[in-house]
């Protein structure tokens, strides 16, 4: 039985806000953030974008999937239905009943692969569930 979807209001092709907090967010830290966020927009001409409890969320539709935040000592890519991918490489981090995230840090090299192809999955994932309802 899968569970129901969450829903953001206001989602649009592109949020001002969005880049706002951005350029609100310099840095190498702010860079990670940027890139990967662009990464999670460049799913599909049906990605959608909102300000969400002061980070950039990626939605299909309302539907979210995908979202970055900047902290002081990292970046955390982060996914809505993250329990549910597999990631062969060990990124994701998290113990929720839903979400998982990646923890990027300055100087360290991530796997942009494995990264991408957990955001590629990510979006597959929300399609398919959105598709089921």
């Amino acid at each position: 039985m899968r569970t129901r979807i969450l829903r953001f209001d206001g989602a649009v092709e592109r949020d001002p806000a969005i880049e706002a907090w951005f350029g609100a967010r310099e840095g190498e830290l702010g860079e990670l953030a940027r890139r990967w966020f662009g990464v999670l927009r460049g799913c599909g001409d049906e990605v959608r974008e909102v300000l969400h409890d002061g980070c950039p969320v990626a939605c299909l539709g309302d539907a979210p999937f995908g979202s970055v935040n900047v902290f002081s000592t990292h970046v955390n890519v982060a996914f809505f239905h993250g329990a549910a991918l597999a990631d062969p490489a060990g990124l994701l981090e998290g113990q929720g009943r839903f979400m998982r995230h990646v923890k990027l840090r300055r100087g360290v090299s991530v796997d942009s692969a494995a990264l991408r192809r957990l955001i590629e999955s990510a979006f597959a994932d929300i399609k398919d569930r959105v598709g089921q309802e």
